[in-house]
């Protein structure tokens, strides 16, 4: 029998691979860049202690770190972006962890600034801002850093700290590794009883598939290869929350989540209002869970019978084509000059499209400064991946307006908003593809699809989030993270969200063991949040229209990081200090529910 295999790096075609020259045109022309990037880092010392003794000294620093941040950025994306093409290739390894040497020593070098502005008296530094030409540029950024110094330490606390950057990312990079480029998963049989490779890609279209032996299979068969392994993963994510916990504990912060909070200015009650919003609306997933197991028409419903759509005889798949078309014409109410870049985006190569041996799983956007972004797919034609696509974009023309309108000191959006304008997209997709199909059974599908999104990212990433706040407050209570204790409490919480119909198969215990966003800690609660704010910008777009569309792209999409987020959100309308937009979101799947209830009656 024939086995399906993906192709080599070196068989995709080119118009399907991202336009990585645009950064640098050759390996040789990054090692340039590499060199002086690093000759520039040496500068910095020359500033160390001087800080304090003018504004001109103060501006030229400030400058000198914009201009490093802009080459480590640029030598920083090409190196990974190298790697992530092909994770087994030990030239772009090498590549990725010089740059990440690089940036540990920078951060080494520029670690006492912080320390050296705090200690200057207040009146000092603002006198400066207001005398200094071209100071006032840099106002908001020497505020935000009086505004951490209650958690900063002396110059030569923060220069150990920094040293200590590329041992502390020991763990996260140990399961990046083994998680891309070491385990191997058995082949399965496909609908077709054709002998196929599992892969990360093709994980989430075998759990899609209408053959149930082939979703189970698949299930057991990823899930068995990680349970192998679980002690050497517990340890390796005990070890990045004790990581975590010590730069808490030796900043002063009084928990991890409030020192991961802190840097966007989020409050902790925004993660706490997340986590109690959903609780209070958990019935509805339940109940979800139980039309599902209705629909398909099962006496037990099993954690792989989840994501296959449960509209039965509705097989939609869509060619990269026909995917960017919908897209385009989804994103159309947010008017000419955001279509146009847009475009740009599918014209010129943004993309890197297919998944090919070795590439890094998932999907991602992420660019440098002075240069357009990119977007790393593994498109399948399912569409879920149309979604991803629109999804991925909506980083990228965040990204694109934060750096055509912000200076690199405020070009990049904080973590908080980085999933709004992404997911705001997916909304105004779905939107448009109900709004164009009258066939009842189309609408039903996408209606699921709708539902899935609800359950995947506003109920799944809060129990994610809510995992993440009960693992580290067993840390800090002192309390053992073992295989055992880890899949424990997973369980329990699989079983909290998803309610007495489904049947806790043994294996989803474990699935903590291969989440890459568990290594960025208190980083998933914002894929929720993030939901619940794009939910709400997608209808007062579609309500308001130009108005709205004015304050999203003028107020948000082009602020960067240039205020608060929270405060960013606020200009374009939607204030996540209250529970009221998690509520809405939640009021949404609630209707949708119903909808596909009268449909299916």
């Amino acid at each position: 029998m024939e086995q399906v295999t993906l192709k080599k790096r070196s068989e995709v075609n080119s118009e399907n691979k991202w336009s990585i020259e645009d950064l640098f045109a050759n390996d040789e022309l990054w090692k340039e860049e590499y060199s002086k990037t690093k000759e520039e880092i040496e500068k910095v010392k020359n500033y160390r202690g001087k800080l304090s003794e003018s504004g001109k000294i103060m501006l030229d620093f400030l400058k000198l770190q914009d201009n490093i941040n802009f080459h480590l950025q640029r030598v920083y994306v090409y190196a990974n972006e190298k790697y992530h093409e092909d994770t087994s290739n030990s030239l772009y390894q090498g590549f990725s962890e010089q740059a990440g040497n690089l940036a540990v020593e920078y951060d080494a070098a520029v670690s006492f600034a912080n320390a050296e502005i705090l200690s200057m008296p207040e009146e000092i530094l603002f006198n400066f801002i207001k005398n200094t030409p071209g100071l006032s540029a840099y106002d908001f950024a020497l505020k935000e850093i009086l505004r951490n110094k209650p958690y900063t330490l002396n110059g030569e606390m923060e220069e150990l700290l920094a040293m200590a950057g590329d041992m502390a990312s020991s763990a996260q990079t140990i399961f990046s590794m083994f998680n891309n480029a070491d385990i191997k998963f058995p082949s399965i049989k496909n609908e077709n009883g054709e002998l196929t490779e599992l892969t990360h890609g093709r994980f989430i279209l075998f759990l899609e598939s209408s053959d149930r032996n082939v979703r189970r299979e698949a299930f057991q068969s990823i899930y068995s290869s990680y349970m192998k392994f679980k002690n050497t993963l517990a340890a390796v994510y005990s070890a990045n929350v004790k990581k975590e916990a010590f730069y808490s504990k030796a900043r002063k912060f009084p928990s991890t989540m409030a020192m991961k909070l802190y840097g966007s200015n989020i409050p902790v009650e925004v993660y706490k209002n997340l986590i109690e919003t959903v609780h209070e609306k958990m019935s509805l997933m339940h109940r979800y869970v139980a039309l599902r197991k209705k629909l398909m028409g099962l006496e037990e419903l099993h954690v792989y019978d989840l994501y296959t759509p449960i509209v039965k005889d509705v097989d939609i798949k869509y060619s990269f084509e026909e995917a960017k078309d919908l897209v385009v014409k989804a994103l159309a109410p947010m008017g000419e000059g955001y279509l146009k870049i847009l475009q740009e985006g599918f014209e010129n190569r943004w993309i890197d499209v297919y998944e090919n041996q070795g590439k890094r799983s998932g999907a991602y956007s992420w660019g440098a400064y002075g240069t357009h972004p990119y977007v790393l797919l593994n498109y399948n034609n399912s569409l879920d991946n149309v979604f991803t696509l629109a999804h991925e974009m909506g980083h990228a023309m965040h990204s694109y307006y934060s750096f055509n309108h912000q200076p690199i000191t405020y070009s990049d959006y904080k973590i908080f908003v980085a999933e709004v304008a992404s997911t705001c997209n997916e909304a105004l997709l779905m939107e448009y593809m109900l709004s164009s199909t009258e066939d009842k059974k189309e609408k039903a599908y996408l209606i699921n699809h709708f539902l899935e999104q609800f359950r995947t990212t506003l109920y799944r990433q809060t129990m994610f989030a809510e995992f993440e706040m009960l693992t580290h407050g067993m840390a800090q209570r002192g309390e053992a993270l073992t295989a055992e204790t880890l899949s424990a409490k997973y369980k329990e919480l699989v079983g909290l969200y998803y309610g007495e119909e489904l049947v806790l198969d043994e294996e989803i215990a474990y699935e903590w063991s291969r989440i890459p966003h568990f290594y960025t800690p208190f980083y998933v609660y914002q894929y929720a949040t993030g939901y619940s704010a794009a939910i709400a910008l997608s209808r007062k777009i579609l309500n308001e229209g130009e108005s709205a569309v004015k304050d999203y792209i003028g107020k948000f999409l082009q602020g960067g990081s240039s205020d608060y987020p929270i405060e960013l959100l606020k200009k374009a309308g939607v204030d996540m200090s209250s529970k009221e937009p998690i509520r809405q979101a939640l009021d949404l799947f609630e209707e949708l529910l119903d909808k596909m209830e009268e449909l299916q009656g």
